[in-house]
C-alpha cells in the first residue's frame, strides 16, 4: 500500500493562518442553520475522567455541506495550571468524508477558545437586550479573552467590562489586557456578585466541577440580564436554570444526557436549541425585562466547521508540516 500524508498543524500553525473572529461566527453560525435542518451529524460526546474533576471527550462531527467529518479529543484539568500547564489540552482531526483517511491533525486550543467565544457571541445577538453596554466576566484565562472579543465584535455598544478572578495577579492582567485592547471603562470587582449586579450580558468561565458549588446566585441578575456559564451547572445555583425566563442550549440531546448523569437538576423547561435562533425558526429576546440563561455545553460541530476553515487555508498559504504514514 502506498504511504499516506497527513498534515500536522502545531498551537503555532494554527493560530498563524490569521482566521478573523467575523470568519469564525460566521462558519459556526453556517454549521449551526445546518444542525437546525438536520443536515449534520453529531453524536453526544462522551468521555472519561481519570482525575477528580477533570475530562477528557471524544467529539466527533459531520457537516456534509463543507465535508467536514472528524473529531476533537479534547481534556480540562483544573490542577493543570498549578503544574505549568493550560487547563485545556486537546488534538483535532480531520478525516477525508470520502475515503476515511485522516487528512489533518491539529493543535486543538485556540480552536477551542475561539469557537467557544463566537458561540457566546451568536447567542447573545439573539438573546441579550439590543445595545447591551455592560459585559461581566467571572473567569479571566483564555476563555475570558476570547468571549469578550466575539462580544465586542457583535455589540458595538460595549462600554464597561467588569471582571472578577480568585487569582487576584489573574484579574489584574485582565483588567489590563481589556483596557489597552478594547478601552472599556473596567471595574476589577471584589467579589462575584459585583460583577452579576448591573451587567447586561454575564460570561462564567470557570473550570467544570463534578460536583457543583453554586457560588453565584440567579437573583443577582437584574432584568434584562443574560447569563452564559460556560461551565455547565459547576458554578451557578439551580435558579439559574429552572427560574429565568427562557433557557436556551446549544444540543436538547445533550443537555438530556447530562441529566441523566446528575447535571442540571430539576430543569424541566428548555424554550429552544440556539440552532433554531440562527435559522429563524424561534425569536429569542421579546423584551428588555426579560432574564434569559443559555447553555452552550459544546458542539463538535462548532469545532469542526472552524477546523475545515483553518486546513483549507493551511493548504493554500502552505503552512503545516506535511507527515506519512
Amino acid at each position: 500500500m502506498n504511504d499516506v500524508s497527513i498534515l500536522y498543524l502545531s498551537g503555532r500553525d494554527v493560530e498563524s493562518i490569521g482566521l478573523g473572529v467575523g470568519d469564525t461566527i460566521a462558519s459556526i453560525e453556517d454549521a449551526l442553520r445546518e444542525k437546525y435542518f438536520r443536515r449534520v451529524e453529531m453524536p453526544p460526546k462522551p468521555g472519561i475522567h481519570p482525575e477528580e474533576d477533570a475530562f477528557i471527550h471524544a467529539m466527533p462531527a459531520y457537516i456534509p455541506k463543507i465535508g467536514a467529518a472528524g473529531i476533537k479529543w479534547i481534556a480540562g484539568y483544573p490542577q493543570n495550571p498549578d503544574r505549568g500547564l493550560p487547563y485545556i489540552t486537546g488534538l483535532l482531526v480531520l478525516n477525508d468524508p470520502r475515503t476515511g483517511l485522516p487528512t489533518c491533525i491539529m493543535d486543538a486550543r485556540w480552536i477551542t477558545a475561539k469557537r467557544t467565544g463566537a458561540v457566546t457571541a451568536i447567542s447573545a445577538k439573539h438573546l441579550a437586550k439590543e445595545g447591551s453596554e455592560v459585559v461581566g466576566v467571572i473567569g479571566c484565562g483564555v476563555q475570558g479573552k476570547s468571549n469578550l472579543e466575539a462580544l465586542a465584535s457583535v455589540f458595538h455598544t460595549i462600554r464597561k467590562v467588569k471582571a472578577y478572578d480568585v487569582v487576584e495577579a489573574k484579574l489584574k492582567q485582565y483588567i489590563k489586557f481589556v483596557g489597552e485592547c478594547y478601552g472599556f471603562e473596567t471595574v476589577c470587582a471584589k467579589t462575584p456578585r459585583e460583577v452579576v449586579e448591573g451587567s447586561d450580558i454575564i460570561v462564567t468561565a470557570t473550570p467544570i466541577l463534578k460536583k457543583p458549588s453554586a457560588i453565584a446566585h440567579f437573583r443577582w441578575v437584574e432584568e434584562g440580564g443574560l447569563v452564559c456559564p460556560i461551565e455547565f451547572d459547576s458554578y451557578w445555583d439551580s435558579d439559574t436554570f429552572i427560574g429565568p425566563d427562557k433557557l436556551y442550549t446549544d444540543d436538547i440531546q445533550q443537555l438530556e444526557y447530562y441529566k441523566t448523569v446528575g447535571r442540571f437538576f430539576g430543569v424541566n423547561r428548555v424554550e429552544g436549541e440556539l440552532s433554531e435562533l440562527v435559522a429563524g425558526a424561534r425569536v429569542g429576546r421579546v423584551n428588555d425585562k426579560e432574564r434569559i440563561t443559555i447553555v452552550n455545553l459544546g458542539l463538535a460541530l462548532a469545532d469542526m466547521a472552524v477546523a475545515k476553515a483553518i486546513y483549507d487555508n493551511a493548504v493554500k498559504k502552505n503552512i503545516g508540516t506535511v507527515l506519512t504514514y
